[in-house]
């Protein structure tokens, strides 16, 4: 039997996807990592810690997570009566990757008596194992919580080196993990750019290595760095990190020049995000038309996945 002819999808697939959201009672949410035409149909655009409270604070009956897995498995997390769905199931992170929840457990262990200090990309066994959940936002001022215990850090080893710091720590226990996108940025040729555009701010992200960081004017996060730009006297800004986030910028600042600090590979656009970049309008008509694929946490796990982003949210 021949296969099936596959279905169109509308003409209009912005109009498409805004009828579908109203119909199933939905609502959008979006990392500043997205392409922008995703962006602009969202109902909040936010970073990890904003998009946690936006979840926090849903109610409608479906959530449609347009980022990478562990977002919408901590949208679940908070909402286990609604329907999560997400346009590519696939659309993973390197930090989660990179941080097995059975070598966790283990490297955990070797540490007894420590504060399990989570970044917040990471999967929801990962998450069970961890006393509290951090973000770039508030990572430093949770490590400063906990100043007077031991404190084991997962998973980005780049953004535990900047907390350390900031926090006035130099005993951090260290997950060796890192950011596949963040990594690829080369402090070589951002001094290069510098002497090129010596009037231009550099604002960096602290997954970013540390040399990187090194020749930063500002190191923040996500939302941090958007902000800085649009606050920013600078009239040229070098900007460590997803070029995703230039969207924001250029509709509250549109008269910033905004370059992409360079990478590693000038070959390659290494520096955006390969999996958050699965995601597409396409991509996200069919999930809302299909309510598939649905993002699903086990009810145990839920729990023990729930007290860590509380406690996060709470200390935020």
């Amino acid at each position: 039997m021949a296969a099936p002819a596959p279905q169109r999808l509308p003409e209009d697939l912005e109009d498409a996807i805004l009828a579908l959201k109203e119909e199933r009672n939905a609502v959008i949410l979006a990392h500043y990592y997205q392409d922008d035409e995703i962006q602009d149909l969202a109902d909040v655009v936010g970073d990890s810690l904003a998009l946690a409270r936006a979840a926090q604070e849903v109610d409608s009956d479906v959530i449609a997570f347009c980022g990478v897995h562990f977002m919408a498995e901590t949208a679940k997390i908070l909402n286990p009566e609604r329907t999560v769905v997400m346009p590519d199931l696939e659309a993973g992170c390197s930090l989660a990757d990179g941080c097995p929840a059975d070598e966790f457990e283990k490297f955990v262990a070797e540490h007894p008596g420590s504060t399990v200090i989570t970044y917040i990309n990471c999967t929801a066994a990962v998450k069970a194992l961890s006393d509290v959940i951090c973000t770039s936002s508030n990572a430093a001022k949770i490590v400063k919580h906990f100043h007077d215990q031991p404190i084991v850090f997962a998973p980005d080893r780049h953004l535990a080196r900047w907390v350390a710091k900031e926090a006035g720590r130099d005993d951090l226990v260290v997950w060796p993990g890192s950011c596949v996108v963040h990594e690829q940025f080369s402090a070589k040729e951002l001094a290069k750019l510098r002497v090129r555009h010596p009037d231009a701010e550099v604002l960096a992200h602290p997954e970013c290595d540390e040399a990187v960081l090194d020749q930063a004017d500002l190191i923040a996060s996500t939302t941090g760095i958007i902000k800085r730009a649009v606050d920013s006297p600078a009239k040229t800004l070098i900007i460590a990190t997803e070029d995703g986030v230039f969207h924001s910028i250029r509709e509250l600042a549109p008269d910033k020049e905004l370059i992409q600090a360079p990478g590693i590979d000038e070959s390659c656009a290494c520096n955006r995000c390969p999996y958050m970049r699965l995601n597409t309008l396409e991509k996200l008509y069919l999930c809302l038309r299909d309510l598939e694929p649905e993002v699903t946490v086990p009810d145990e796990l839920r729990a023990k996945a729930l007290r860590p982003i509380e406690r996060m949210l709470e200390l935020s």
